[in-house]
């Protein structure tokens, strides 16, 4: 028996793309699918061993992101695929062949790649927090902007339309919220999760407002100062490395926070929305940028600590599919301790805590095509971006960009622009009707 055909074994010899492995042998599909010329490399047996000991997402995971499995052509392809369990890999007539296949080395523990994420302490404290957006954001700046392009804006853009560039579907998306949060000269905005500073620079550059942006990251924090400096608006635009529960000079006028909910986690949900409440002016407004996961696709949120232990082993030993849960990839080597939540969820939570929610706009289409953009931007400079922060993270980010893509086009993920006021007397002063659209 060869590697080759062992995966082939476990499509049922249904196999839907073409393998080649280090022993030699090559298996060629044998089932008719969009996955036909996709070509799994298995360059080692360490890819093997990998998997037999953490069976399921994370052991490929790591198989991939060390270099011990390989993967060429269309990974939109990839994503469409139903894989089998691989706990069949210890089915009798399999497990035998392949253990004398790889020999004594199945044997010997594999440190994991030395990029995976290793969390201590309490979840959701300040110092994991901190670790955790670091391990995420504390990349490299120059690998931003390779990926991101000159904006720097690392969330959904907004499109007009097919023929819109990145740069201005993320000016527009910046613009909108600006309009949103019906910004005016001389009040104070404060920017949850500041990244490397697009919506507060573009704030005051053009609605001439102060701008305190919030964030975890020394790389954001360095990059954002210095490029207000250079824009002309350093004097308006404060940028902080801090967590925004420690946040004690409102009220605010305004408060956006864009892709950071999501970094929140489930227990502190509750915090975070009755802070945003607190720092916010009476009449102000909030809103709420984040990713969030239909409910169709949530899992149950009060597991009993039997069905949490049951479903950590289906995930395990890859019995359950990864659509309905956290995902290991995304949780060991994109964002640790990443959390999202369903619309439902969020907006029951911010009018629990005293804000109004009075518009929300999806825009899932959109995200799909921001990360298209950044994916080509990786695809075309991969070299360079994997010269300046390893072939392994390069690896990870072209495969995280693209499944998430799919994601979205496939509505196995959402996002959502929520905007909320926090009301006087039961006057929001909001006109009749609500007019955002930017005018470009």
């Amino acid at each position: 028996m060869s590697i080759s055909s062992v995966i082939s074994r476990l499509f049922d010899d249904q196999l839907p793309f073409r393998v080649e492995a280090f022993d030699g042998s090559v298996v060629e599909p044998t089932t008719i699918s969009p996955a036909n010329e996709i070509t799994l490399k298995v360059l080692s047996p360490h890819a093997l061993i990998r998997v037999l000991r953490r069976p399921g997402e994370l052991g490929l995971a790591r198989a991939f992101v060390a270099g011990d499995l390989e993967l060429e052509g269309d990974l939109d392809a990839l994503f469409a695929l139903t894989v089998p369990p691989l706990s069949h890999l210890f089915a009798p007539s399999t497990i035998g062949p392949l253990l004398r296949l790889i020999g004594s080395d199945a044997l010997r523990p594999l440190a994991p790649p030395a990029i995976e994420a290793r969390q201590r302490g309490a979840l959701h404290s300040r110092n994991r927090d901190r670790a955790a957006i670091s391990h995420h954001y504390d990349v490299s700046n120059r690998f931003y902007e390779m990926v991101l392009g000159p904006s720097m804006t690392y969330s959904c853009a907004v499109f007009a339309g097919e023929d819109d560039s990145l740069e201005v579907a993320q000016r527009r998306k910046v613009d909108l919220i600006c309009r949103k949060l019906d910004l005016q000269p001389g009040q104070r905005l404060l920017d949850v999760g500041c990244g490397w500073g697009a919506m507060a620079i573009h704030a005051a550059q053009h609605y001439g407002v102060s701008v305190v942006g919030i964030t975890l990251s020394v790389q954001q924090q360095t990059y954002a100062t210095a490029r207000a400096r250079e824009l002309g608006v350093g004097d308006r635009c404060e940028f902080r490395l801090q967590d925004y529960r420690d946040v004690r000079d409102g009220p605010y006028d305004a408060i956006s926070s864009i892709g950071m909910s999501e970094h929140v986690g489930r227990r502190a949900l509750a915090p975070y929305a009755s802070q945003m409440f607190a720092l916010l002016r009476p009449g102000g407004r909030f809103l709420n940028h984040a990713i969030g996961r239909p409910v169709s696709m949530k899992d149950d949120p009060q597991p009993t600590r039997r069905g949490e232990a049951w479903r950590q082993t289906q995930i395990a030993w890859g019995l359950r599919g990864p659509s309905r849960v956290r995902s290991d990839f995304i949780e060991r080597y994109v964002f640790p301790d990443g959390e999202l939540h369903d619309l439902g969820t969020m907006v029951a939570l911010f009018e629990a805590h005293g804000l109004e929610v009075r518009h929300v706009e999806g825009l899932r289409e959109h995200y799909a095509r921001t990360l298209r953009f950044w994916v080509d931007n990786l695809v075309k400079r991969f070299d360079e971006a994997a010269d300046e922060v390893g072939v392994e993270r390069a690896r990870v980010w072209r495969l995280y960009m693209a499944g998430s893509a799919v994601n979205f086009e496939r509505h196995h993920l959402e996002i959502h622009q929520v905007l909320t006021v926090k009301p006087v007397g039961g006057r929001t002063g909001l006109p009749w009707r609500l007019d955002f659209e930017p005018d470009f």
